[in-house]
C-alpha cells in the first residue's frame, strides 16, 4: 500500500513538472526568439529564424544602433513610462474610492454603477473605439493627459470589481470601531480601510501597468502618428513597411527594450498578482 502511494505520487509529480515544463516553454520560448533575432542580420531572420545568432548571422549592436535611430525610442520611452505611471495611479486612487463607497452603501443606484462597470469588461474595444476615437478628437483628448482619462475609463471596470471582490471581506466592524473614536468617513477610509487594501492595490496596479505599457490600438487611434508623443508599441510598428521593406533586426532590437522594463517589473511583484487575486476570489 505504501509503495504504490510512494509511486503514484512520484508519478503525480513527474506528470506536473512536465506539464509546468511545457508551459515554461510556451511563455518563455517567444522571449527568447525575440532576443535571439535582434542580435542577427535582418536579412537571416526570415531565412533562419531558429538559427543561433553566430557566426555569419551574428550581426551584434547594429539592429539596436539602427533601431535607436529609427524609431526615437528615448521619447517614446519617456512618454510610455509617464502615460503608464498616472493612468495607474489615477486607476487605482478612484476605482478604490468608488469599489469602497458602492461595497459600503446598498442601494439601487450604487448596484447599477456596480453592473454597469462590471459590463463594461466585457464590452469588445472594437465596439466602443470608433466612438472613443471622435470623442476624444472633440474634446482635445489627443495628448497623454487625454490618455490617462482614457485609460481610466477603459480600467475602472476590472480594477472596481477586484476592490470590490476584496472590501467586502473586510469587517464592518472595524469601521464601525473607528466612527466611534472620532473619524469622519474620509479619515475612516484614508486610515483604516486603505492600509488594508495594499495587497489588492498592489495587483492591480501591475495588472494595469502591464495592460497600459503594452497597449498599442488606444495610442495608435488617438494619438497617431503625427505627434511627437508616440508611445514605444506605436513607434515599433513604425518599423514595419510596405512592399516588403520591414526591418526585422531593428523591431526585434526594439521590442527587446520595450520587454526588459515590464519583465523586470513583474519578476519584483509576481507573487502579489496570486495573493491578490485569491483574496479577492476568496473574500468576494
Amino acid at each position: 500500500m505504501n509503495t504504490a502511494h510512494s509511486g503514484g505520487v512520484t508519478v503525480g509529480k513527474i506528470i506536473t513538472y512536465l506539464f509546468l515544463t511545457l508551459l515554461t516553454v510556451i511563455f518563455i520560448g517567444p522571449l527568447l526568439f525575440i532576443l535571439m533575432n535582434s542580435f542577427k542580420g535582418r536579412f537571416f531572420i526570415s531565412d533562419a529564424p531558429f538559427a543561433f545568432p553566430v557566426g555569419q548571422y551574428f550581426a551584434g549592436v547594429t539592429n539596436y544602433v539602427q533601431g535607436l535611430a529609427a524609431t526615437g525610442f528615448f521619447s517614446a520611452f519617456g512618454w510610455s513610462a509617464f502615460i503608464t505611471v498616472f493612468s495607474v495611479i489615477i486607476i487605482v486612487f478612484f476605482a478604490a474610492m468608488t469599489a469602497y463607497y458602492i461595497t459600503r452603501v446598498k442601494t439601487w443606484w450604487t448596484n447599477l454603477i456596480y453592473l454597469v462597470l462590471v459590463f463594461s469588461m466585457v464590452v469588445p474595444f472594437q465596439m466602443v473605439m470608433f466612438p472613443t476615437v471622435k470623442i476624444a478628437d472633440s474634446l482635445g483628448l489627443a495628448n497623454p493627459l487625454g490618455m490617462i482619462l482614457l485609460y481610466l475609463g477603459f480600467g475602472a471596470g476590472l480594477s472596481v470589481f477586484i476592490f470590490s471582490g476584496f472590501i467586502k471581506g473586510i469587517p464592518v466592524d472595524v469601521e464601525e470601531a473607528a466612527m466611534i473614536d472620532g473619524c469622519g468617513p474620509l479619515r475612516n477610509y484614508f486610515l483604516v480601510v486603505l492600509p488594508m487594501l495594499k495587497p489588492v492595490t498592489i495587483t492591480v496596479s501591475i495588472l494595469m501597468t502591464m495592460w497600459v505599457w503594452n497597449d498599442y490600438l488606444l495610442p495608435y487611434l488617438v494619438i497617431g502618428l503625427s505627434t511627437p508623443y508616440k508611445t514605444i508599441p506605436v513607434v515599433v510598428q513604425q518599423l514595419v513597411g510596405s512592399h516588403g521593406s520591414n526591418d526585422m533586426g531593428a523591431m526585434m532590437a526594439m521590442l527587446v527594450l520595450a520587454i526588459i522594463p515590464i519583465v523586470v517589473f513583474y519578476l519584483f511583484s509576481q507573487k502579489y498578482i496570486i495573493e491578490g487575486v485569491v483574496a479577492g476570489a476568496v473574500k468576494g
